[in-house]
């Protein structure tokens, strides 16, 4: 980071009270400044269409985009800007989703002030920054390759054994869309692209 010209920051979040917070914690420092703020991913556009960040902290959950998908997006059009991550989710899928779609920072938003001032400068001297808390979940990942809930491996078990969604809901007594949602959330915490893939990882790794 060069001392002379600060580091301009966009802050990309729709809850007003953090973003407010945010502010706040640049206004003092001396090595970066908030050059915007979008409350949504069409306002981040707009604002990228006038002026381009050194850095953008972008919330995964926008009321109108998924963050995800607006960070593969801006590293698409504008590699150079760095992106980190700023969320509440702290689940290991969203994490490696959103590292694989080009974000180089990952902070929860009940991180420590000084680990989101630490993000944005390890990021612009071309470092990966992970709060403490998600990078814990990271190598506990590595070392325990998957977390279920004992719903989701409830539900696991049914799937490999190869009961139908409604025959499912009957027996965990929950509604078939329900069941439909834990379906998803479970091909997204396994990383599996179908029911069969999901089904042979479960097997291979003995999740039931």
């Amino acid at each position: 980071m060069t001392a002379s010209k600060k580091v301009s920051i966009l802050i990309v979040d729709d809850h007003r009270i953090l973003v407010e917070g945010l502010k706040k914690l640049f206004v003092n420092s001396e090595t970066m400044q908030v050059m915007g703020v979008a409350y949504s991913g069409k306002e981040c556009r707009h604002v990228l269409s006038k002026a381009k960040p050194d850095v953008i902290l972008l919330d995964i959950s926008l009321p109108d985009v998924s963050g995800i998908d607006l960070c593969r997006e801006i590293k698409e059009q504008y590699p150079e800007i760095k992106i980190i991550a700023l969320s509440s989710f702290n689940e290991y899928a969203v994490v490696r989703r959103m590292l694989e779609s080009g974000a180089t920072g990952y902070v929860v938003k009940n991180a420590m002030p000084e680990e989101i001032i630490m993000s944005v400068e390890m990021v612009m001297d071309n470092e990966k920054f992970l709060c403490e808390e998600i990078d814990l979940l990271m190598r506990n990942r590595r070392l325990n390759p998957v977390w279920l809930t004992p719903r989701e491996k409830e539900l696991l078990r049914f799937i490999v054994d190869g009961f139908t969604n409604p025959e499912i809901a009957e027996k965990m007594y929950l509604g078939v869309e329900t069941i439909n949602g834990y379906r998803k959330n479970l091909l997204i915490k396994l990383g599996a692209k179908n029911t069969a893939m999901m089904v042979r990882m479960a097997l291979e790794q003995k999740l039931v």
